[in-house]
């Protein structure tokens, strides 16, 4: 089965935001004999013997976050996005305490207060969404609702956002009310590192990212703590770490954290701050082709890495588009777009983007091509498997590592 989903893999356009294709070198640390040791603890303070070896390659994937991000203190031990944030939650508030984040059906993060999440549940949870003519964050109302509600911990960050995000506001807002100011970067860590968006770690006190995504490496999380965040409070570092061990979890996944070590280095390449550009590039070469093929784009674009399209036009719902699609070959996720009139599971949109293909080394050209099968498929103008074999041929072009 395995050696089907890589062939599999191979054979389709990745589409998926949150999708990316991992390096050989990141696999096989990930792959290694890492995956045998249990380190419970942090460097030099280990519950078990035999980590000599761990403890440098920990290190080592700490100090390269911290090269990398300019923050002066990181935890790589999270074994994914949201045990990361439950962590910053463990270490900076109470349940019942005030928390403010993005609505999920705006863009926001489950973690980040909504309803059925334990962040929703546990904390008294205010969020924000995007104006309902622009479609783009309302920072008057989230200053608005911040100074009326007096959060303890303020979230900024999406999954479906297609435009820059203000992080200078988001830091005024919280300091204006005495709030900590996290930034969720998992999406955008990538395009960071890239110099293609903005860097939140001047105005946050805390970064969370996952390193998978626009970053390239494996499942797995990072907690950073900026200057601003060790002048707010100087054992923040200590606090984050208490609350990743021994508050939620036991030993961390040493293979993963070499995995990150790696990514980390490649990250750090101007090879790589290319591919950041050609993310973007082909993200907005891709955009501009489906709007021109009368696709309706939410914010009417894209600035990053992903778009979600509103498809009411085309009368077709998310799920169904989705599902048509990948018959196609096309691999995309079904997605609420703000104010969505339809319900979670029958959305009337779906997003895409382009960090997987972009991997593969497809640009403009390739995306106009993609934004034709798109529209074929959508609208029954050629039949779904002449689509999937011309699919096929064009990934054969661009062979995954």
């Amino acid at each position: 089965m395995i050696e089907r989903e890589e062939i599999y893999q191979g054979s389709v356009l990745r589409l998926i935001p949150s999708e990316n294709y991992a390096s050989p070198a990141v696999r096989k640390a990930v792959g290694s004999v890492l995956m045998n040791k249990y380190s419970e603890g942090y460097p030099k303070k280990r519950y078990y013997q035999g980590q000599k070896y761990i403890d440098q390659i920990e290190e080592l994937c700490r100090q390269r976050a911290k090269k990398l991000f300019n923050v002066p203190y990181v935890n790589v031990q999270p074994l994914s996005g949201s045990p990361a944030n439950l962590a910053v939650y463990f270490a900076l508030v109470k349940p019942g305490d005030t928390v403010m984040g993005m609505s999920l059906p705006h863009g926001g993060h489950l973690t980040h207060g909504w309803k059925v999440s334990i962040t929703g549940k546990w904390f008294k949870a205010v969020q924000y969404s995007v104006n309902k003519k622009t479609q783009l964050l309302d920072y008057e109302e989230i200053e608005k609702l911040a100074k009326e509600h007096k959060p303890e911990l303020i979230w900024a960050g999406a999954t479906a956002y297609p435009r820059l995000i203000d992080w200078k506001k988001f830091g005024e807002i919280a300091d204006s009310i005495g709030a900590f100011f996290c930034a969720d970067i998992a999406h955008i860590a990538g395009l960071i590192v890239a110099g293609v968006h903005p860097s939140p770690v001047p105005f946050a006190h805390l970064v969370t990212t996952t390193t998978h995504k626009t970053l390239r490496g494996p499942r797995g999380a990072m907690i950073m703590v900026t200057k601003k965040g060790l002048e707010r409070d100087p054992d923040l570092p200590q606090k984050i770490d208490r609350a990743i061990f021994p508050g939620f979890q036991g030993g961390p996944h040493e293979h993963t954290i070499a995995g990150i070590a790696v990514t980390l280095k490649e990250a750090s390449t101007v090879r790589f701050r290319k591919y950041g550009q050609q993310v973007v590039k082909n993200a907005k070469v891709l955009a501009e082709e489906l709007k021109a093929r009368g696709f309706n784009l939410v914010t009417d674009g894209t600035d990053n890495h992903l778009l979600l399209i509103d498809l009411r036009n085309k009368r077709i719902g998310g799920g169904k588009a989705a599902i048509r699609l990948e018959k196609a070959g096309i691999i995309v996720n079904k997605n609420t777009i703000p104010y969505d009139p339809n319900p979670p599971v029958n959305p009337s949109g779906i997003r895409l983007g382009t960090p997987a293909v972009t991997t593969r080394g497809m640009k403009e050209k390739e995306m106009k091509l993609i934004a034709k099968w798109i529209e074929e498929t959508i609208e029954k103008r050629k039949k779904l498997i002449e689509i999937k074999k011309e699919v096929a041929s064009l990934c054969r072009k661009f062979s995954i590592s």
